[in-house]
């Protein structure tokens, strides 16, 4: 949806917006204050988290094993294990499957001779506008990774699904997107 569309929505749903104001802004994130009243009458704030479409790729290869990527997220402190997801600051408007198979291609090093769409999802619905596309990637041939700076620390591992299964249940596997890109997956019969 574009920002006009999102804004006429949220007055069908009874929300008026007395001001918007971006109030933070940087090459990947800005941040918006709407100063609003709920639709029972409430004057309120709402800030929201601007950022650009991602897509979220998991690779399946034709044995069963899944790749992942690792890499240190800076925000939590820790490296997380998640499937290879991204956007292009660059390229806001990039098509979704341009997009999926460039960070493929970038993170792994993987080509995917098959990509299929699976849905789309929201990363922060109640704070952020930011939309992903969820693909799986199969028939991959395996190239060289061509990472951006700030991913050198990046790790590729590849796991039989099998255990990536066992590192969801023993609460290794704590990316949001990287699980809820995996239920549409197999919620769709996909796998």
């Amino acid at each position: 949806m574009t920002d006009d569309e999102i804004r006429k929505a949220c007055e069908k749903a009874g929300y008026q917006i007395l001001s918007s104001e971006r109030v933070y802004e940087n090459p990947w994130t800005a941040v918006r204050e709407d100063k609003i009243i709920h639709p029972g009458g409430k004057k309120g704030l709402y800030g929201v988290v601007e950022r650009g479409t991602f897509a979220v790729i998991m690779p399946l290869h034709a044995d069963g094993r899944v790749t992942l990527v690792q890499q240190f997220r800076y925000p939590v402190g820790k490296r997380l294990w998640e499937f290879p997801m991204g956007t292009w600051e660059t390229r806001p408007d990039a098509d979704a499957t341009e997009l999926a198979l460039g960070e493929l291609r970038e993170e792994t090093g993987l080509r995917a001779g098959e990509l299929i769409h699976a849905g789309t999802l929201y990363q922060g619905a109640g704070y952020s506008n930011q939309m992903g596309h969820v693909f799986l990637a199969r028939n991959l041939v395996r190239g060289d990774a061509e990472r951006e700076e700030t991913e050198a620390d990046m790790r590729t591992r590849d796991i039989p699904l099998a255990e990536f299964d066992r590192m969801i249940a023993d609460g290794e596997m704590t990316c949001m997107v990287t699980l809820a890109a995996y239920a549409q997956i197999r919620g769709r019969g996909l796998l």
